[in-house]
């Protein structure tokens, strides 16, 4: 379906306003301030800024080169090439290559003048100031996407919940006809999340990290060892009294997904475990002991699960989408 994104919507009103400012000021190549605004309007603001200050000092040098180049070697084209010989490296030393482009069309302007005279590297700079200045202004707003976020931490909490479900089911019917879906979509949603959250990242300049991200890189290495907890936990049977103690912490797990943080709860409990799994008597039979070998297993898994959870400090929500977040 045709649809008009924000970067679509700034590029279009910001080139006709560059354009249309150079236009009443009268400069030479006005059309060239537009150029600049299409190049500069980014995904996010710090890009845009990145971009921005690339390519305006690499047209202040181009237009330095130019003279040097044009006045004392003369105007001809085999002068420009052996300027961008030069120009080029310099650019790509500096780390502004994006302005390379910008600035070459700033160097056949002046070539195409003839002579470098104090109004034309005003006219340039007027071009340059106008085309790149709307660009920034017109990058100052970004659209929220918090209530994306949220989405994606409601649909990533589901997720790890009907996981935990499937692992209460097996331990407790030891049976399970589970296609395991919510492993390939988690996964999915992860990805498509962890960058959305860094694009918001970058649209914030006070700060490098925000909550969402922590947040998802830490449910990544949770599900990380929540996949690896799979097999360890289908092969522990509820026909041993560890398996019911399982089962039980697990159900209480999986109703406390939230984005608060109860792991030092649940650590206690689990530490509560560990101690009575070691004074249960040895294992008479190989499935015992192998149920055994599970559980310590199975204990440690979790217990890495929940230290990753535990040095997370929580989302602060907004107004429009609180949820309950009990830290309990």
């Amino acid at each position: 379906m045709f649809r008009i994104g924000y970067r679509t919507l700034k590029t279009g009103i910001g080139t006709a306003l560059a354009i249309s400012i150079a236009q009443m000021f009268h400069l030479e190549n006005f059309v060239s301030a537009g150029i600049l605004t299409i190049l500069c309007i980014q995904n996010t603001k710090k890009k845009s800024i990145q971009a921005s200050s690339s390519r305006f000092i690499a047209c202040v040098i181009g237009m330095l080169f130019s003279a040097a180049f044009f006045e004392f070697i003369g105007y001809h084209p085999i002068v420009i090439g052996l300027l961008l010989l030069v120009f080029i490296p310099i650019t790509v030393s500096l780390r502004i290559k994006e302005g390379i482009v910008t600035s070459s069309v700033i160097i056949l302007h002046v070539y195409s003048a003839g002579n470098v005279k104090v109004d034309l590297f005003v006219n340039e700079l007027g071009i340059i100031v106008i085309g790149i200045g709307i660009a920034l202004i017109m990058n100052l707003y970004m659209p929220s996407v918090e209530n994306k976020l949220v989405d994606y931490q409601e649909k990533i909490e589901d997720n790890f919940y009907k996981i935990f479900c499937e692992l209460i089911n097996h331990l407790k019917t030891n049976q399970s006809d589970w296609d395991g879906k919510e492993i390939t979509e988690t996964e999915e949603l992860l990805r498509e999340a962890k960058t959305l959250a860094f694009k918001d990242v970058e649209n914030h300049f006070l700060r490098s990290e925000d909550n969402y991200y922590v947040y998802f890189k830490m449910r990544e290495k949770q599900f990380e060892i929540l996949q690896r907890i799979l097999p360890i936990a289908a092969s522990i049977s509820m026909r041993v009294e560890p398996g019911k103690k399982i089962a039980h912490f697990l159900e209480e797990l999986s109703r406390h997904i939230h984005p608060g943080n109860t792991a030092l709860f649940y650590l206690k409990k689990l530490y509560d475990m560990k101690i009575e799994f070691e004074q249960m008597d040895l294992p008479k039979t190989r499935e015992e002991f192998e149920v055994r070998a599970a559980l310590y297993q199975f204990v440690k898994e979790m217990e890495q699960y929940l230290l990753i959870k535990s040095s997370f400090k929580g989302i602060q929500k907004n107004d429009k989408r609180k949820r309950e977040v009990n830290y309990t």
